[in-house]
């Protein structure tokens, strides 16, 4: 249920973002104690400030209380998509390859005793990704993947 809300938030919402020069990363509706919130992340070529996140807030606020998409009441959280970017869906993965920037994979179950690495994302579709790893290609298939997220040294 809550990710059919977060795709009807996102629905909602994406072009009034990108209006601002501003690309919806993600939009997730979650339970934290006893409240929700739902949760709204951005980024730009340049970096999000918290003024953009501030603009994205004023402008997507009236669209919500609009629609009212969310039965019960929730905590609006607008914020940058971070160092550490979860990839999860098709236009996360291109831009993975896009950049080749490094990413974080965890597993499921270890792989040559291995259950994180680091890689470069190099090809992907809906079976799987395809790795820069170590100087060599891994193949992988989608379900043995638990998280990928941009990973950055700092």
């Amino acid at each position: 249920m809550a990710k059919n809300i977060a795709k009807d938030v996102e629905n909602l919402i994406r072009s009034t973002v990108e209006d601002l020069g501003i690309t919806l990363w993600n939009v997730e509706l979650v339970k934290e104690g006893a409240g929700l919130n739902l949760l709204v992340t951005i980024d730009k070529e340049e970096g999000i400030t918290i003024e953009d996140c501030s603009v994205v807030t004023k402008a997507i606020d009236p669209l919500l209380d609009e629609a009212d998409p969310i039965e019960s009441s929730y905590c609006l959280e607008v914020s940058s998509v971070g160092a550490e970017r979860a990839l999860r869906r098709a236009e996360h993965y291109d831009y993975a390859v896009k950049t080749a920037l490094p990413v974080k994979v965890k597993l499921f179950a270890p792989m040559d005793g291995v259950k994180e690495f680091d890689a470069v994302l190099k090809e992907w579709n809906d079976e799987g990704f395809s790795f820069l790893w170590e100087e060599k290609t891994v193949a992988l298939p989608k379900k043995s993947i638990a998280r990928l997220c941009i990973y950055h040294e700092i």
